[in-house]
C-alpha cells in the first residue's frame, strides 16, 4: 500500500494544528489520538477544498462544494 500522506504534509499539518513541536524529533509517540484525528479531518477538509477549487477552475461543480 502506498503512502496516503507525505511526510512533509504530516509535519505541516501538525504545526498548523499547534502540536508540531511534539514531532520535530520525528517521534510521533507523544501525539494523541485526538491530535491524529484532527490531522485526518484537516487533511480531508483541505483535499475537498482543493478539489472544489480545481473543479471550479475547470467549470465543473463538485458535489461537496459549498
Amino acid at each position: 500500500m502506498g503512502k496516503v500522506m507525505s511526510e512533509e504534509t504530516k509535519y505541516k499539518l501538525a504545526h498548523d494544528l499547534g502540536f508540531g513541536e511534539k514531532v520535530e524529533d520525528h517521534d510521533w509517540s507523544d501525539v494523541t489520538t485526538g491530535e491524529v484525528g484532527s490531522m485526518v479531518r484537516e487533511a480531508i477538509k483541505r483535499g475537498e477544498q482543493a478539489m472544489a477549487e480545481e473543479a471550479k477552475a475547470n467549470g465543473v461543480a463538485h458535489q461537496n462544494a459549498e
